[in-house]
């Protein structure tokens, strides 16, 4: 899988990018992830690469060009899946997403940035727009990052257990069950005798019950 993040500040995904998860599948030759400075394709002299609206509305706007560039150029030297825009009015970002995502080839990511971008590039070279919640950050950045990790833990081979991503919350539409370690006892919170039992069939009937106990409680909106 290759991920290429477009964004005005790359230097804010630089450390995230290169440390744990996502560092481990680059090692491991599973993962390329490329950063890509919009102003590097930017025509103007000042590397500006936003301007006024037209209307009058309040704010500035990423212009056309230098993400028409930096998106041709991309895809001048391969095939792209999808080419995603972090954006609060996208599709909201969810674990059946990131599956889908975990099994395409190339993506390209580009963060939005100050009021928004001119919307014929969502008209025209975006295929994908994605939020990762009902709120507003300074820049899709953040949004950028959490999709590619949420995404690349998923492809074989990153995670040392495999079977740890398929027993996390959201992949079968419930809550994860508790989970306990070592020491059994502490200060006299004990772990749950059934955990302890070492019977297999037990300990997967109380898994069950305890995700079907929190999602009702915390988010019952999942059980629908």
């Amino acid at each position: 899988m290759r991920i290429d993040i477009i964004s005005v500040l790359p230097e804010m995904l630089e450390g995230f990018v290169e440390t744990s998860i996502l560092a481990r599948a680059q090692r491991k030759g599973l993962c390329e992830i490329h950063l890509h400075n919009l102003r590097d394709y930017t025509t103007d002299r000042h590397r500006r690469v936003d301007d006024y609206p037209y209307g009058g509305f309040a704010g500035m706007v990423m212009q056309c060009q230098p993400i028409d560039a930096c998106i041709s150029a991309l895809k001048a030297e391969r095939d792209y899946d999808e080419v995603i825009f972090t954006t609060p009015d996208g599709q909201q970002f969810d674990q059946p997403m990131a599956n889908e995502l975990s099994l395409k080839e190339n993506l390209i990511i580009l963060c939005g940035h100050y009021k928004g971008v001119d919307y014929r590039v969502r008209e025209h070279l975006i295929t994908r727009e994605i939020s990762v919640g009902d709120y507003v950050l300074t820049g899709g950045e953040i949004a950028a990052a959490a999709i590619a990790d949420a995404t690349v833990r998923l492809v074989p081979g990153v995670l040392s257990d495999e079977q740890s991503a398929l027993s996390d919350s959201f992949q079968d539409n419930l809550l994860a069950a508790p989970v306990y370690t070592r020491p059994a006892d502490y200060k006299g919170w004990r772990v749950p005798e059934v955990l302890l039992s070492g019977h297999e069939a037990k300990i997967k009937e109380w898994e069950l019950a305890q995700s079907l106990e929190r999602t009702r409680r915390l988010r019952p909106d999942l059980l629908k």
